[in-house]
């Protein structure tokens, strides 16, 4: 993850997210629908006229304007107008003035929860929450009175909260919007044969979500019970077994080639790639005990406690996407060192190096600081190759190696990988003798300052 500008020791820029235009899609984009509310463009697949009678019935009982009912069915919208309704059935009657009034909490302190969860600040005489809001900040004023909690948990737990469950809800969204894919028949959805059958996905959806969405709530209260037990356990063993809590092994691994990628395929492939490199990255990391931290675009954040599972993750990260048809390479960062965590990220110079070293490192290679390969240093399952001291952009010169594995040198490779490997060990003596003519080179100014 380079800033603007940053070309220091970099074999190739990594890419940045959004570099593909898809294109507009806003309202005036989507074409018409007839007049039984069935799409008859890039706004779904056409809905049967059972769908839409039912969808429509579910809305009318659940008190929503015939207008806003009409215009969903005509720009094809109605399985998202029921899903909308759905989950927040609860009209919003209140404004700010009246949950002051009924909760307690001033007015800033509302606000800035209101802000911290990702909604829309509440103005004045606004009407947007419901009685449900209301309970829950009435519960919060009860916890902050008896000094259970105070006003900064308050906000950082909605800030996590927000943050998380936007994501969900934008993820599950984009599972019952229909898509291009749904149209032509490439993506099946979340639904059975048979409800994909009556018509469209998205509507089936509709139909059934007044059953899905209160299993759905289930299922995300019983994973945040077992994230919470992973969490604690993870805790009580590192204390147990006497290393630092603070220690951690942090890695970035970057996706090669992304951004030229972005620009010569569609949004759809595009997704199917991103989609790829996250199950990639999220199975590899679990898989050996580490944890995906965040996924940045193209890059994957990811941390351990022990340099050997790293190392482990690195390897076969690097392992899987070589081998993988579909993907290019990654190079992978690694560093180590006491970190900051917080709301379940990390910050620190462990997390600033390895961000730079990634950025250096070639496609497909793996490197790592010092720190690591020390802590490796006897452990003859590993081969490492010093690459000099580089300079990583606000951070200073440090000590990089590179990680392989010890079994490496001695397989048979093929005339490409072996040419593959000529020319990175070129770059590399390249890169190294630029570095040591740039530490010869004297610096301008400064003998014109002695001298005076």
């Amino acid at each position: 993850m380079n800033e603007p500008g940053d070309t220091s020791d970099e074999a190739e820029a990594p890419g940045e997210p959004g570099d593909a235009d898809p294109g507009p899609t806003g309202e005036a984009d989507r074409p018409e629908t007839d007049a039984g509310g069935g799409s008859t463009g890039t706004a779904g697949p056409a809905l049967s006229p059972s769908l839409v009678a039912n969808m429509s019935g579910l809305l009318r009982n659940a008190g929503v304007p015939e207008d806003q009912v009409a215009d969903a069915g005509r720009h094809g919208h109605l399985p998202l107008l029921v899903v909308e309704n759905l989950v927040l059935p609860e009209p919003a009657d209140h404004d700010l003035a009246t949950v002051v009034e009924a909760t307690g909490l001033s007015a800033e302190l509302i606000t800035r929860v209101w802000r911290s969860l990702g909604f829309v600040e509440p103005r004045p005489g606004d009407r947007i929450f419901t009685d449900v809001d209301i309970d829950l900040l009435r519960t919060i004023g009860g916890l902050l009175q008896m000094g259970v909690i105070d006003d900064e948990l308050v906000l950082q737990m909605s800030r996590v909260l927000g943050s998380s469950l936007a994501r969900i809800a934008a993820a599950l969204v984009d599972a019952i919007e229909p898509s291009d894919e749904a149209v032509d028949g490439r993506a099946e959805g979340l639904l059975p044969q048979t409800l994909r059958d009556e018509g469209a996905d998205a509507g089936g959806f509709a139909q059934v979500a007044p059953v899905l969405f209160p299993t759905l709530l289930e299922v995300m209260g019983f994973v945040w019970r077992r994230h919470v037990q992973a969490v604690a356990r993870a805790r009580i063993t590192r204390e147990h077994s006497g290393s630092d809590p603070d220690h951690m092994v942090v890695g970035f691994a970057d996706l090669v080639g992304f951004t030229a990628l972005s620009q010569q395929i569609g949004t759809h492939e595009l997704a199917a790639v991103v989609e790829r490199f996250e199950t990639i990255a999220y199975d590899t990391v679990t898989e050996a005990g580490g944890r995906v931290v965040k996924m940045i675009g193209d890059e994957v954040m990811f941390a351990v406690g022990h340099e050997r599972a790293a190392a482990e993750i690195a390897l076969r990260l690097s392992e899987t996407y070589r081998d993988d048809d579909e993907l290019s390479d990654v190079r992978v960062g690694l560093a180590s060192g006491p970190v900051l965590q917080r709301e379940a990220d990390l910050y620190g110079p462990v997390v600033n190096t390895a961000s730079r070293i990634v950025g250096i490192a070639f496609p497909g290679t793996v490197v790592c600081a010092a720190p690591v390969r020390e802590a490796l240093a006897g452990d003859v399952d590993y081969s490492w190759k010093s690459i000099g001291s580089r300079n990583l952009k606000d951070i200073g010169r440090a000590q990089l190696y590179v990680l392989r594995r010890a079994a490496d040198g001695e397989r048979p490779r093929s005339s490409r990988q072996r040419a593959e490997a000529r020319r990175a060990e070129r770059r590399e003596a390249r890169v190294t003798e630029m570095e040591e003519q740039r530490e010869k080179r004297p610096r301008r100014g400064r003998s014109a300052g002695r001298s005076r």
